[in-house]
């Protein structure tokens, strides 16, 4: 699933603008923007429910927004418009948070019961 998504992005990013380096001037602050809201709201997330599909997903559509908001404000201001690889960026900065947090985070019962077997 999580690679699937990934596919996506990169897929996206080839297909619609031909090239693989779709970061902007300022795309290293939107995929930073995009870590940090996606990794707090995976974090908050997660510490209510306990599932990573819940907290996976709900950090990277966090990250989607946020990004897909702020373009959209920016919009609005003079001799500015949408810039969809502002928005990729901060949405593979989700990505690589919520990726990560996945990987690390709740696997504390497994290693225990591990653990505990190999020293019985």
């Amino acid at each position: 699933m999580k690679a699937l998504a990934l596919f996506l992005i990169f897929f996206f990013s080839l297909t619609y603008y031909g090239y693989a380096q779709f970061i902007s001037d300022d795309g290293e602050y939107h995929v930073a923007a995009g870590a940090l809201i996606s990794g707090t709201t995976y974090a908050f997330v997660y510490s209510k429910t306990k599932d990573k599909n819940k907290a996976f997903w709900y950090g990277l559509g966090a990250s989607a927004l946020a990004g897909i908001a702020k373009e959209v404000y920016d919009s609005t201001k003079p001799d500015n418009h949408f810039d969809t690889p502002d928005v990729a960026a901060t949405v593979v900065g989700g990505l690589t948070a919520c990726v990560t947090l996945s990987l690390f985070v709740g696997n504390k019962k497994r290693n225990r019961a591990k653990t505990s077997a190999l020293v019985n």
